[in-house]
Protein backbone atom coordinates (compact mmCIF):
# COMPACT_ATOMS: atom_id res chain seq x y z
CA UNK A 1 0.00 0.00 0.00
CA UNK A 2 1.59 3.36 -0.70
CA UNK A 3 1.77 6.09 1.89
CA UNK A 4 -0.71 8.93 1.90
CA UNK A 5 2.69 11.84 0.90
CA UNK A 6 2.41 14.89 4.11
CA UNK A 7 0.90 17.65 2.51
CA UNK A 8 3.80 20.95 2.28
CA UNK A 9 2.94 23.24 5.07
CA UNK A 10 1.47 26.68 3.40
CA UNK A 11 3.85 29.68 2.39
CA UNK A 12 1.52 31.73 5.56
CA UNK A 13 1.48 28.42 7.83
CA UNK A 14 5.47 28.70 7.18
CA UNK A 15 5.82 32.26 7.57
CA UNK A 16 3.73 32.34 10.87
CA UNK A 17 5.73 29.46 12.51
CA UNK A 18 8.75 31.12 11.90
CA UNK A 19 7.65 34.78 13.31
CA UNK A 20 5.97 32.30 16.48
CA UNK A 21 9.68 30.90 16.75
CA UNK A 22 10.56 34.79 16.76
CA UNK A 23 8.47 35.97 19.21
CA UNK A 24 8.86 32.98 21.92
CA UNK A 25 12.27 33.71 21.80
CA UNK A 26 11.83 37.40 22.40
CA UNK A 27 9.18 36.82 24.95
CA UNK A 28 11.75 35.23 27.11
CA UNK A 29 14.47 37.73 26.92
CA UNK A 30 12.96 41.06 29.87
CA UNK A 31 12.73 44.08 28.99
CA UNK A 32 11.11 46.26 31.42
CA UNK A 33 10.57 49.78 30.71
CA UNK A 34 14.34 51.76 31.88
CA UNK A 35 16.25 48.67 31.92
CA UNK A 36 16.34 47.50 28.37
CA UNK A 37 20.12 47.02 27.66
CA UNK A 38 19.95 43.29 27.58
CA UNK A 39 16.90 42.87 25.59
CA UNK A 40 18.68 45.13 22.82
CA UNK A 41 21.91 42.24 22.83
CA UNK A 42 19.00 39.54 22.25
CA UNK A 43 17.05 41.67 19.41
CA UNK A 44 20.72 42.70 17.62
CA UNK A 45 21.70 39.00 17.63
CA UNK A 46 18.06 38.22 16.08
CA UNK A 47 17.95 41.05 13.33
CA UNK A 48 21.60 40.30 12.68
CA UNK A 49 20.51 36.90 12.25
CA UNK A 50 18.13 37.52 9.54
CA UNK A 51 20.11 40.01 7.43
CA UNK A 52 20.22 43.18 9.03
CA UNK A 53 23.14 46.22 9.64
CA UNK A 54 22.53 47.17 12.90
CA UNK A 55 23.56 50.19 15.36
CA UNK A 56 23.04 51.46 18.43
CA UNK A 57 22.26 55.29 19.69
CA UNK A 58 20.85 56.37 22.86
CA UNK A 59 17.93 54.86 23.17
CA UNK A 60 17.22 53.44 20.00
CA UNK A 61 18.66 50.36 18.20
CA UNK A 62 18.96 51.11 14.28
CA UNK A 63 18.13 48.06 11.69
CA UNK A 64 19.12 48.70 7.65
CA UNK A 65 18.46 46.73 4.65
CA UNK A 66 19.73 47.56 1.65
CA UNK A 67 17.59 51.00 0.50
CA UNK A 68 17.18 52.40 3.81
CA UNK A 69 15.47 55.54 2.89
CA UNK A 70 12.30 53.39 1.63
CA UNK A 71 10.68 53.14 4.54
CA UNK A 72 10.98 53.79 8.26
CA UNK A 73 9.28 51.66 10.71
CA UNK A 74 9.34 52.61 14.31
CA UNK A 75 8.42 49.73 17.10
CA UNK A 76 9.20 49.76 20.48
CA UNK A 77 10.93 47.30 22.99
CA UNK A 78 10.12 48.09 26.49
CA UNK A 79 7.48 46.26 28.63
CA UNK A 80 5.68 46.91 31.87
CA UNK A 81 7.14 45.89 35.18
CA UNK A 82 8.50 46.46 38.65
CA UNK A 83 12.24 48.03 39.95
CA UNK A 84 13.68 47.72 42.95
CA UNK A 85 14.29 50.96 44.29
CA UNK A 86 15.95 50.19 48.00
CA UNK A 87 15.47 47.48 50.48
CA UNK A 88 12.65 45.57 50.23
CA UNK A 89 11.24 48.25 48.46
CA UNK A 90 9.54 47.81 44.81
CA UNK A 91 8.12 50.34 42.85
CA UNK A 92 6.43 50.88 39.40
CA UNK A 93 9.06 50.58 36.76
CA UNK A 94 7.24 52.87 34.30
CA UNK A 95 6.31 55.76 36.75
CA UNK A 96 9.61 55.57 38.11
CA UNK A 97 11.48 55.78 34.89
CA UNK A 98 9.44 58.64 33.94
CA UNK A 99 10.30 60.46 37.25
CA UNK A 100 13.77 61.01 36.48
CA UNK A 101 13.74 62.71 33.36
CA UNK A 102 10.19 64.77 34.12
CA UNK A 103 9.48 65.40 37.92
CA UNK A 104 6.16 67.10 36.86
CA UNK A 105 4.33 66.25 39.98
CA UNK A 106 1.26 64.36 38.42
CA UNK A 107 -0.55 62.25 40.61
CA UNK A 108 -1.95 58.60 39.72
CA UNK A 109 -5.58 58.37 39.15
CA UNK A 110 -7.69 55.96 41.74
CA UNK A 111 -8.63 53.87 38.38
CA UNK A 112 -5.45 53.86 37.26
CA UNK A 113 -3.72 52.36 40.60
CA UNK A 114 -6.63 49.66 40.97
CA UNK A 115 -6.01 48.85 37.48
CA UNK A 116 -2.34 48.02 38.05
CA UNK A 117 -3.05 46.22 40.69
CA UNK A 118 -5.07 43.58 39.57
CA UNK A 119 -2.22 43.32 36.74
CA UNK A 120 0.40 42.54 39.09
CA UNK A 121 -0.79 40.88 42.14
CA UNK A 122 -0.60 37.03 41.91
CA UNK A 123 1.99 36.96 39.13
CA UNK A 124 5.22 35.49 39.07
CA UNK A 125 7.66 38.00 38.46
CA UNK A 126 11.65 36.73 37.50
CA UNK A 127 14.35 39.48 39.08
CA UNK A 128 17.44 39.80 36.16
CA UNK A 129 20.46 41.91 35.65
CA UNK A 130 19.74 45.18 33.37
CA UNK A 131 22.60 45.12 31.72
CA UNK A 132 23.20 41.42 30.65
CA UNK A 133 20.18 39.68 31.13
CA UNK A 134 21.37 37.31 33.77
CA UNK A 135 18.63 35.64 35.87
CA UNK A 136 18.73 36.72 39.18
CA UNK A 137 15.60 34.71 40.94
CA UNK A 138 11.69 34.93 41.49
CA UNK A 139 9.14 36.10 43.70
CA UNK A 140 5.09 36.21 43.33
CA UNK A 141 3.08 40.00 43.70
CA UNK A 142 1.24 40.16 46.74
CA UNK A 143 -0.01 43.30 47.29
CA UNK A 144 0.07 46.70 45.94
CA UNK A 145 -0.01 50.52 47.58
CA UNK A 146 0.13 53.87 46.36
CA UNK A 147 2.66 55.93 48.43
CA UNK A 148 1.46 59.93 48.43
CA UNK A 149 5.00 60.80 49.07
CA UNK A 150 6.56 58.96 45.91
CA UNK A 151 3.52 59.34 43.87
CA UNK A 152 4.24 55.56 42.71
CA UNK A 153 2.94 52.52 43.37
CA UNK A 154 4.68 50.11 45.93
CA UNK A 155 4.73 46.28 45.90
CA UNK A 156 4.91 43.41 47.81
CA UNK A 157 7.23 40.84 46.15
CA UNK A 158 7.48 37.67 48.30
CA UNK A 159 10.28 34.82 47.60
CA UNK A 160 12.97 36.56 46.25
CA UNK A 161 15.37 37.67 48.37
CA UNK A 162 17.78 40.45 48.66
CA UNK A 163 18.19 42.38 44.99
CA UNK A 164 20.26 45.88 44.62
CA UNK A 165 18.79 49.00 44.00
CA UNK A 166 17.70 48.88 40.38
CA UNK A 167 17.04 45.76 39.70
CA UNK A 168 14.29 45.37 37.31
CA UNK A 169 11.29 42.23 37.35
CA UNK A 170 9.82 41.23 34.33
CA UNK A 171 6.63 39.00 33.86
CA UNK A 172 7.96 35.31 33.70
CA UNK A 173 5.02 34.16 31.59
CA UNK A 174 5.74 32.07 28.19
CA UNK A 175 4.49 32.67 24.98
CA UNK A 176 0.88 29.98 24.32
CA UNK A 177 -0.25 29.36 21.36
CA UNK A 178 -3.47 27.66 20.54
CA UNK A 179 -5.36 26.96 17.48
CA UNK A 180 -6.57 30.33 16.49
CA UNK A 181 -4.58 32.73 18.99
CA UNK A 182 -1.20 33.34 21.23
CA UNK A 183 -0.85 34.86 24.39
CA UNK A 184 2.23 36.73 26.07
CA UNK A 185 2.98 39.85 27.58
CA UNK A 186 2.53 40.70 23.97
CA UNK A 187 2.91 44.99 24.16
CA UNK A 188 5.52 45.56 22.93
CA UNK A 189 7.37 42.49 22.05
CA UNK A 190 4.61 41.12 19.28
CA UNK A 191 5.60 44.68 17.20
CA UNK A 192 9.25 43.65 17.38
CA UNK A 193 8.89 40.27 16.28
CA UNK A 194 6.94 41.23 13.22
CA UNK A 195 9.76 43.78 12.41
CA UNK A 196 12.39 41.05 12.84
CA UNK A 197 10.82 38.81 10.76
CA UNK A 198 10.28 41.19 7.76
CA UNK A 199 14.11 41.72 7.72
CA UNK A 200 14.40 37.68 6.99
CA UNK A 201 11.83 38.01 4.28
CA UNK A 202 13.44 40.62 2.41
CA UNK A 203 12.99 44.00 3.82
CA UNK A 204 15.72 46.49 2.89
CA UNK A 205 14.26 49.97 4.67
CA UNK A 206 15.35 51.15 7.97
CA UNK A 207 13.79 49.47 11.27
CA UNK A 208 14.50 52.03 14.66
CA UNK A 209 13.22 50.01 18.12
CA UNK A 210 13.05 52.31 20.67
CA UNK A 211 13.08 52.60 24.52
CA UNK A 212 10.83 53.92 27.61
CA UNK A 213 7.61 54.24 25.54
CA UNK A 214 5.64 53.03 28.59
CA UNK A 215 7.40 56.19 30.54
CA UNK A 216 6.54 58.12 27.46
CA UNK A 217 9.74 59.27 26.27
CA UNK A 218 10.27 56.70 22.70
CA UNK A 219 9.21 59.78 20.67
CA UNK A 220 11.91 62.12 22.00
CA UNK A 221 14.35 59.12 21.27
CA UNK A 222 13.30 58.76 17.44
CA UNK A 223 13.08 62.51 16.79
CA UNK A 224 16.53 62.71 17.87
CA UNK A 225 17.25 59.80 15.81
CA UNK A 226 16.10 61.78 12.80
CA UNK A 227 17.54 64.82 13.69
CA UNK A 228 20.90 63.32 14.22
CA UNK A 229 21.03 62.65 10.22
CA UNK A 230 18.87 65.81 9.56
CA UNK A 231 15.75 63.14 7.67
CA UNK A 232 12.57 64.30 6.93
CA UNK A 233 10.20 62.09 5.36
CA UNK A 234 6.48 61.35 5.21
CA UNK A 235 6.98 57.31 5.24
CA UNK A 236 7.66 56.98 8.81
CA UNK A 237 5.25 53.68 9.61
CA UNK A 238 4.47 53.43 13.51
CA UNK A 239 4.00 49.43 14.72
CA UNK A 240 2.09 48.91 18.13
CA UNK A 241 -0.82 46.85 19.45
CA UNK A 242 -4.60 48.38 19.88
CA UNK A 243 -6.39 47.28 23.31
CA UNK A 244 -10.01 45.90 23.00
CA UNK A 245 -12.30 45.05 25.74
CA UNK A 246 -12.85 41.88 24.99
CA UNK A 247 -12.73 39.28 22.15
CA UNK A 248 -15.58 39.94 20.29
CA UNK A 249 -14.95 43.71 19.87
CA UNK A 250 -11.22 42.66 18.49
CA UNK A 251 -12.40 40.10 16.17
CA UNK A 252 -14.65 42.93 14.52
CA UNK A 253 -11.64 43.87 12.21
CA UNK A 254 -7.80 42.30 11.96
CA UNK A 255 -5.74 45.54 12.03
CA UNK A 256 -6.13 48.85 13.14
CA UNK A 257 -5.45 51.86 10.87
CA UNK A 258 -5.66 55.79 11.61
CA UNK A 259 -6.40 58.93 10.21
CA UNK A 260 -4.99 61.13 13.69
CA UNK A 261 -4.71 61.12 17.02
CA UNK A 262 -5.90 63.88 19.21
CA UNK A 263 -2.20 66.05 18.66
CA UNK A 264 -2.23 65.23 14.66
CA UNK A 265 -3.65 64.47 11.18
CA UNK A 266 -1.48 61.61 9.99
CA UNK A 267 0.16 61.89 6.07
CA UNK A 268 -3.11 60.61 4.40
CA UNK A 269 -1.09 59.47 1.19
CA UNK A 270 0.28 56.33 3.26
CA UNK A 271 -2.79 56.05 4.92
CA UNK A 272 -4.30 55.54 2.11
CA UNK A 273 -1.67 53.03 0.60
CA UNK A 274 -1.97 50.98 3.77
CA UNK A 275 -6.12 50.88 3.42
CA UNK A 276 -5.45 49.76 -0.23
CA UNK A 277 -3.14 47.26 0.60
CA UNK A 278 -5.63 45.71 3.60
CA UNK A 279 -8.30 45.66 0.58
CA UNK A 280 -6.31 43.92 -2.13
CA UNK A 281 -5.18 41.24 0.09
CA UNK A 282 -8.50 40.75 1.72
CA UNK A 283 -8.30 42.48 5.30
CA UNK A 284 -10.51 43.44 7.27
CA UNK A 285 -8.78 47.01 8.35
CA UNK A 286 -11.02 49.43 10.97
CA UNK A 287 -10.15 53.04 11.52
CA UNK A 288 -9.68 53.32 15.70
CA UNK A 289 -10.46 57.28 15.67
CA UNK A 290 -13.45 56.74 13.16
CA UNK A 291 -14.57 53.94 15.92
CA UNK A 292 -13.94 56.64 19.23
CA UNK A 293 -15.75 59.27 17.20
CA UNK A 294 -18.74 56.86 16.69
CA UNK A 295 -18.59 55.94 20.43
CA UNK A 296 -18.45 59.43 21.87
CA UNK A 297 -21.88 60.88 19.80
CA UNK A 298 -23.99 58.25 21.45
CA UNK A 299 -22.29 58.89 24.35
CA UNK A 300 -22.48 62.88 24.51
CA UNK A 301 -26.37 62.19 23.13
CA UNK A 302 -26.54 60.24 26.78
CA UNK A 303 -25.31 63.16 28.62
CA UNK A 304 -22.00 60.70 29.24
CA UNK A 305 -18.35 62.31 28.74
CA UNK A 306 -16.57 61.96 25.41
CA UNK A 307 -13.37 59.50 25.29
CA UNK A 308 -9.98 60.80 23.99
CA UNK A 309 -8.99 59.27 21.02
CA UNK A 310 -5.81 58.85 22.10
CA UNK A 311 -2.19 60.08 22.01
CA UNK A 312 0.41 58.46 19.98
CA UNK A 313 3.88 58.38 19.33
CA UNK A 314 3.49 59.10 15.99
CA UNK A 315 1.69 62.66 16.84
CA UNK A 316 3.92 63.49 18.98
CA UNK A 317 6.70 63.10 16.54
CA UNK A 318 4.62 65.16 14.10
CA UNK A 319 4.50 68.14 16.35
CA UNK A 320 8.08 68.09 17.32
CA UNK A 321 8.99 67.80 14.34
CA UNK A 322 6.69 70.55 13.02
CA UNK A 323 5.46 68.27 10.62
CA UNK A 324 8.56 67.80 8.62
CA UNK A 325 8.16 64.07 9.87
CA UNK A 326 4.76 62.67 9.16
CA UNK A 327 3.42 58.88 8.70
CA UNK A 328 1.06 56.37 9.50
CA UNK A 329 0.42 53.43 12.42
CA UNK A 330 -0.34 49.68 11.75
CA UNK A 331 -1.69 47.92 14.29
CA UNK A 332 -2.78 44.79 15.90
CA UNK A 333 -5.79 44.49 17.68
CA UNK A 334 -5.74 42.73 21.37
CA UNK A 335 -7.22 41.97 24.46
CA UNK A 336 -5.75 41.67 28.03
CA UNK A 337 -3.57 45.30 27.31
CA UNK A 338 -0.43 45.17 29.63
CA UNK A 339 -0.86 41.75 31.03
CA UNK A 340 1.26 38.86 31.08
CA UNK A 341 -2.05 36.54 28.93
CA UNK A 342 -2.48 39.65 26.23
CA UNK A 343 -3.99 37.82 23.61
CA UNK A 344 -3.85 38.06 20.01
CA UNK A 345 -5.82 35.90 16.89
CA UNK A 346 -3.75 33.86 14.44
CA UNK A 347 -5.98 35.73 12.07
CA UNK A 348 -4.72 39.04 13.15
CA UNK A 349 -0.82 37.51 12.78
CA UNK A 350 -2.27 36.34 9.50
CA UNK A 351 -3.16 39.73 8.69
CA UNK A 352 0.00 41.38 9.57
CA UNK A 353 1.88 38.90 7.56
CA UNK A 354 0.11 39.76 4.70
CA UNK A 355 0.53 43.63 4.60
CA UNK A 356 3.98 43.73 5.96
CA UNK A 357 4.61 41.26 3.21
CA UNK A 358 3.11 43.72 0.83
CA UNK A 359 4.99 46.50 1.78
CA UNK A 360 8.16 44.43 1.10
CA UNK A 361 6.78 43.77 -2.37
CA UNK A 362 5.98 47.61 -2.92
CA UNK A 363 9.94 48.35 -1.63
CA UNK A 364 10.94 45.55 -5.00
CA UNK A 365 8.94 47.62 -7.01
CA UNK A 366 10.00 51.56 -6.28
Amino acid sequence: MTPTPTPRPSRVDADRGRLIQTLSTLVRSPSVVGAEAAFMRTLERELVMNGATVREYQGVLEATGGEPNSLIISVHIDRHGIVCTGPNEYQYAAYVARSQGDLDGNSISEQTVTTISERFIGSILEAYDPWHGGYLGQGVVQNASYCERRRNLVFDIEGVGTVRPGTPFAYLQPLLVDADRLSAQLDNVLSVAIVVDMFRRGFRGTALFSAEEEAGRSWRYLLNWLRRFDRTTRRLLVMDTSPYPDAASASRQELVLRRRDASALFDAGLVDELEGLCVRAGVSASFKDAQIDAENQERTAQGGKPRSIGLTELGRVIVGSGGAITGATLQLPTVGYHTPRETVSIATLDAALRITGALISAEDRS
